[in-house]
């Protein structure tokens, strides 16, 4: 897994006051071997998706991990 997916998921996590295996499957919210691919291809890449009530964004830079909740 891409690292800033795991920051993004551990993160939320955290929020939620759960284990990241407690979280819904990301895959029924993106495809994630496409997701790992595009950020591994390209660094400077900036991937944006909604994923369990959260906004994510991934980029441009590779360490940058936005996570927004949205409003329930």
């Amino acid at each position: 897994m891409h690292p800033a997916i795991a920051t993004a998921l551990t993160y939320i996590a955290a929020r939620e006051d759960r284990a990241v295996t407690g979280l819904p499957p990301l895959s029924e919210a993106v495809d994630t071997e496409a997701l790992a691919a595009v950020l591994e291809s390209n660094p400077t890449a900036t991937v944006r998706f909604e994923y369990a009530g959260y906004r994510i964004v991934l980029g441009p830079d590779p360490d940058a991990v936005t996570v927004i909740e949205r409003d329930r």
